[in-house]
């Protein structure tokens, strides 16, 4: 008991000892770079010395940079039906799901990284059958020739003591028999191992591994913003699509109207077949825009299913029935470049990169220290199997053990500059990222003013040509002008509203990618436990 108490000291004091230097970490510590961001967004100060309509000032929507954006960005528009197809596909899109998954992959690894710092203890137990092979040593040796001689009649055992030496050798021979028999050999215990990582091998790793994880996580969020940037587009899409099959589908109508007319006119003489044949062909044009339309429409039902992890055609009964496209708020708050750092899953990721590379030079630099561990063996061993309960039977070893790098041929030396290098990678990455992430927002700034202006012009030409169209119509029926006046002004019309939905659409759009160049939406996810609740995938 003396001895195990002894042996329990040695093992606390040699933990506290550990525990005192446990504190050095060799290697540079890591240190969250700061973002070189200017004061303020570059295009909407040189759209406010651009001049504009009064058309387009009106219907404009400003960036205001009075407040962060909305993390549930796309409640701007003001759509329940965006709404509801932006929460399922956050809870069904496969990618999403695989995201998560790696998220996990990456804690189970910062967990077994982990526990490369704490004791090792094994449970051993081992039974064998030995022979060692005594008696050949003893032949060669003479020791069975002496034995035979204690024997013999002219032994001087016999001298001394009639008959002795029979016994002696008797008793010699039964001893070297037990000797050289083999034997069974029963132990069973426990080692021990710990490595005291004194001078933070294995603290940097975790560092590195915790870092990893955190990358796995903001890659997740950069998924997530993509999905919801990606359904709302599409979403805009579908309902543009079906915005100008409307058009063209009234236009039809309209044409019909105009070709009823045009025959009742030839049938007096007030139109000549050639106009006829002009306004069925017209009409026959528009009807073709008609199947685009319809493809369009069902390109774009198929990718929302898509992304909601659905079949295609599941979302069909539920969106064929056309709607307005979601206009765009009055006021868009965008926050100050200064905020985008914290916001942007991409820059967050590119941190936690440089944090890995950082930690995984403190690894290359602890190479190069000596690695202490604490080694122990406890037990018993025995010939029978009942003799493992005998504290007599019971053995133990506890020591230090030191390895130290001698030579390696360079290999630590290199894998330090290998680790610098990628340090130094991972920085420019993450100043690279920055500016692709402004650039990213003042591009989408300066889409999204144009694009809103564009549509202001649009508004106007389909007003004026509405009026033209109108005018051109009463002038014909009165045979103030000729049928090609009415078909030129039907088709400037036509073009004109069928722009003005597409800049719509676009302008709806163009807000969408907005949002994500800012970066959020991804602040209100549930995070990640366990294995996330993800199902196991389906063959």
């Amino acid at each position: 008991m003396a001895r195990v108490a002894s042996m329990a000291s040695a093992v606390l004091g040699a933990g506290a000892v550990a525990t005192l230097l446990g504190a050095c970490s060799v290697g540079p510590d890591f240190h969250a770079p700061q973002a070189q961001t200017p004061p303020q967004w570059h295009d909407p100060q040189q759209a406010a010395s651009a001049p504009q309509t009064a058309s387009a000032v009106q219907n404009a929507s400003v960036p205001t940079v009075d407040s962060d954006p909305d993390p549930r960005w796309w409640r701007s528009f003001a759509d329940p039906t965006l709404d509801g197809l932006i929460e399922r596909a956050a809870r069904g899109n496969l990618d999403l799901q695989e995201a998560v998954l790696r998220i996990v992959e990456a804690r189970t690894q910062e967990q077994s990284a982990a526990a490369q710092g704490l004791p090792n203890v094994r449970a051993t137990g081992s039974y064998m059958r030995e022979q060692f092979g005594a008696k050949g040593f003893l032949e060669s040796a003479g020791v069975y020739n002496k034995v035979d001689q204690l024997g013999a009649p002219n032994s001087p055992v016999n001298a001394i003591a009639p008959g002795a030496g029979a016994a002696l050798q008797k008793g010699a021979n039964s001893v070297l028999d037990q000797i050289t028999s083999p034997i069974n050999l029963w132990q069973a215990g426990f080692d021990a191992s710990w490595e005291l990582d004194l001078f933070g091998r294995v603290r940097r790793s975790v560092e590195a591994a915790h870092a990893q994880t955190q990358q796995a996580v903001e890659s997740r969020n950069d998924a997530l913003v993509s999905l919801e940037a990606e359904v709302a587009q599409t979403y805009m899409q579908l309902r543009g699509a079906q915005a100008l099959r409307d058009i063209t589908q009234s236009l039809v109508d309209q044409q019909r109207d105009i070709l009823a007319l045009t025959q009742s006119q030839s049938k007096v003489g007030l139109a000549s077949e050639v106009d006829v044949k002009s306004a069925t062909a017209q009409l026959a044009q528009t009807e073709a825009q008609l199947p685009q339309y319809d493809q369009q429409i069902a390109q774009a039902l198929n990718g929302l299913a898509y992304l909601l992890g659905e079949p295609p055609g599941s979302l069909a009964a539920e969106l064929s029935a056309p709607a307005a496209v979601p206009p765009v708020p009055p006021a868009v708050p965008i926050g100050v470049p200064s905020t985008l750092a914290r916001r942007r899953p991409d820059i967050r990721r590119a941190e936690a990169s440089l944090h890995a590379a950082t930690a995984n030079v403190g690894v290359a630099v602890a190479q190069f220290y000596p690695d202490i561990s604490l080694t122990g063996q406890v037990g018993t061993r025995a010939t029978s199997a009942s003799g493992l309960t005998h504290w007599s039977s019971l053995f133990y070893s506890f020591g230090p053990s030191i390895s130290l790098p001698v030579f390696q041929g360079g290999a630590l030396v290199s894998n330090l500059h290998l680790s610098q290098a990628q340090q130094e990678e991972a920085a420019l990455d993450y100043r690279k990222t920055v500016l692709l992430a402004l650039r990213d927002v003042d591009n989408a700034l300066a889409v999204y003013r144009t694009d809103q202006a564009r549509r202001a012009s649009l508004g106007d030409s389909v007003s004026a040509q509405q009026t033209s169209f109108e005018l051109a119509r009463d002038s014909y029926r009165k045979g103030l002008v000729s049928f090609i006046n009415v078909l030129d002004a039907e088709r400037q019309l036509s073009d004109a509203r069928q722009q003005y939905a597409q800049g719509t659409t676009q302008v709806s759009t163009d807000l969408v990618a907005l949002y994500k160049a800012l970066g959020g939406g991804w602040e209100a996810a549930a995070p990640v436990t366990g294995n996330a609740g993800v199902a196991p995938a389906q063959p």
